[in-house]
């Protein structure tokens, strides 16, 4: 029996950065042996490849077209039913601990005269989500950080100011005991000024304990989402030194690339991190960090999951593992993230279910298609609570986790970002800012980007599987861009448009009609 969910997202972290998914050299043991435990899904991508696109998508269970949060900071409307709206109302409780990237719809709760600080207009401003301790992190330096809860936290342990998140967990002390702010790339190697029990990761871990504690034998679904391994890239010791530049893989890229690039890719790779992390300089100092972060993260599980053993909770709880999107790392001569190679979105997931039905895949890899907006409906599938297909527009995982062929198995993803927030891209390309959509459909041989205006991009995963080659104006692959483009018109015309009335509402409609003595165009 499933009664409960724990949802863990790590931000930024690529899907070929665990020793599980076959990194040579990061450990990751506790992740590993959750694989052990559960499903390891090797083909599995979010809906944007940015933080608060792609999180709204799994939130929603929604595409990125149908949710409207198309980037970060673009308020989670109102209207749009989250995770938290399916599971409350059956006495579910839905918590979140650390990041989520929600953006309050402050004009929606107006119109509706909702009470943004509080009950029902608090939840829907958290994106369904009760904040038990929601942080979302990044504290420019300089700012003054009020009414965080980690930051008084790490003043109450001796890290003061008006920004510790900054000055004391995401910084480090020069040789002369200067401040080497964690903005800056070049200071990665140093550990930060606080001890790794007062780091983020950690915190938000025993927070975690503390909700599972709080919530005794009542049914509970947590979002324990990890800020890390996002920048800024800081580790405390003994994370800031545990790999070195030796560790640090070849970056996947080629000279080749570069010549004659699609003009959109061409702007991304004028942005500054694109700029930096195409030094090798840079990988080589900033890699190994991003390395610990990881392996941090790997320890802290590592305690959350022997609480649940201890607990027993082990034997009821539906857990995931999985990320909202990668990091080039200077992979195709890019930093950051926000377009569409499989190294930003595909990403790690994990599920393993307590049930006996998932004994037969425990322990193995399932190379089938699947989004993040699959999650939803998993969760509630799991749950035994309704799917509400009038607004899901993923498909839950259970057969596969129960080791079921599904009667059609998915043939296409999908992911969706626009440029019109970056100016380095936008102006040269002289679109206006309503023009900038970019949107991926991948099939297993093909992935296809689609730019209004522009040349689309195509590239041939089985000849090319490191995407360095764009297809997107050669003349001997027209048929073939034809063909995806017609499978992406198919999509958009396929998306949840009518969610506010159930599908069997609809079935009933016209009996309902006749039964009520409504006599329409009657003779």
């Amino acid at each position: 029996m499933v009664r409960n969910v724990l949802f863990i997202m790590a931000d930024q972290l690529r899907w070929d950065y665990l020793g599980c998914a076959g990194h040579p050299h990061l450990r990751t043991p506790n992740i590993d042996a959750l694989a052990a435990r559960g499903l390891r899904f090797t083909q599995a991508f979010v809906q944007g490849p940015v933080c608060g696109a792609s999180r709204m998508s799994t939130y929603t269970g929604r595409y990125v077209s149908s949710h409207g949060s198309m980037w970060n900071f673009v308020p989670l409307s109102v209207g749009q039913k989250t995770l938290g709206e399916h599971l409350r109302p059956h006495g579910v409780r839905c918590a979140v601990v650390g990041k989520t990237h929600v953006e309050a719809d402050l004009e929606g709760a107006r119109r509706l005269g909702l009470d943004a600080a509080q009950g029902a207009g608090l939840l829907a401003m958290e994106g369904g989500f009760e904040p038990f301790e929601r942080d979302d992190g990044i504290w420019p330096p300089g700012f003054k950080v009020e009414g965080n809860r980690y930051c008084d936290y790490l003043r109450a342990r001796g890290h003061g100011g008006d920004n510790p998140w900054h000055d004391h967990a995401n910084s480090a002390l020069g040789d002369q005991g200067e401040l080497l702010s964690g903005w800056e790339m070049r200071w990665a190697g140093r550990p930060a000024r606080v001890p790794a029990q007062d780091s983020e990761t950690p915190y938000m871990t025993r927070r975690a304990m503390d909700f599972i504690a709080e919530q005794g034998e009542r049914p509970w679904v947590l979002h324990l989402s990890y800020i890390k391994p996002h920048w800024p890239y800081v580790a405390p010791a003994p994370y800031h030194a545990m790999y070195s530049a030796g560790d640090v893989l070849p970056a996947q890229r080629t000279e080749a690339e570069r010549q004659n690039a699609h003009p959109v890719v061409q702007g991304f790779r004028q942005t500054e991190p694109s700029r930096s992390f195409s030094r090798d300089e840079v990988r080589a100092t900033v890699i190994p960090t991003y390395m610990g972060l990881i392996t941090q993260i790997d320890d802290e599980l590592g305690r959350l999951f022997a609480f649940l053993r201890e607990r027993g909770l082990d034997r009821e709880t539906l857990i995931v593992f999985t990320s909202d999107h990668g990091d080039y790392l200077g992979d195709h001569w890019l930093g950051e993230k926000e377009l569409f190679h499989d190294t930003i979105v595909k990403v790690p997931l994990i599920v393993v279910d307590p049930r006996a039905e998932a004994d037969a895949t425990r322990g193995t890899a399932c190379d089938q298609l699947v989004e993040a907006i699959d999650l939803v409906p998993t969760f509630l599938e799991a749950l035994g609570l309704p799917a509400a297909p009038e607004w899901l527009e993923g498909r839950s995982l259970q057969p596969l986790l129960h080791g079921r062929s599904e009667a059609a198995p998915r043939e296409a993803v999908f992911s969706e970002n626009s440029y019109a927030f970056r100016d380095e891209v936008r102006l040269p390309s002289g679109q206006p800012v309503d023009a900038c959509q970019m949107t991926m459909v991948r099939t297993r041989r093909w992935k296809y980007i689609d730019y209004q205006g522009l040349p689309p991009q195509l590239f041939d995963l089985a000849q090319d599987p490191g995407e360095f080659e764009d297809l997107g104006r050669s003349e001997a692959h027209a048929g073939v861009r034809a063909e995806m483009a017609a499978r992406l018109f198919a999509w958009l015309r396929a998306r949840k448009r009518f969610p506010t009335i159930r599908h069997e509402d609809i079935e009933q409609w016209n009996r309902r009609e006749v039964k009520a003595g409504i006599q329409i165009g009657h003779w």
